[in-house]
């Protein structure tokens, strides 16, 4: 298992991963950081988990609208469905983080 420092919304996180999934992890670390940063644009200051929710939001929306008609009755890709359950994963973690350390503040 690895370690990763990431800075999302200029926010550090320290992040495990599996071996090998250090550069997908921070590939998709860019994409919520500058979806994040999207968010706080057009709504002006959020809390960080407001924040990170609209972040998912807008990256969810943005899937939504690349996919091609054809695609929504088309069987998903299994890569992108275990890709999405990963990123699904990691987003809960963090939120439980989020919600641990607001809690004991």
């Amino acid at each position: 298992m690895a370690e990763i420092d990431l800075i999302i919304a200029g926010r550090p996180y320290r992040v495990a991963c599996r071996s090998g999934e250090e550069e997908n992890l921070r590939a998709a670390a860019r994409l919520v950081d500058s979806k994040s940063r999207e968010a706080i644009a057009g709504l002006g200051t959020l809390s960080e988990a407001r924040q990170l929710l609209f972040a998912g939001l807008l990256l969810a929306d943005q899937l939504i609208e690349d996919r091609p008609a054809t695609a929504a009755a088309a069987a998903p890709d299994p890569q992108l469905t275990d890709l999405a359950e990963r990123l699904a994963k990691r987003l809960e973690s963090l939120a439980d983080s989020l919600e641990n350390d607001a809690t004991s503040a």
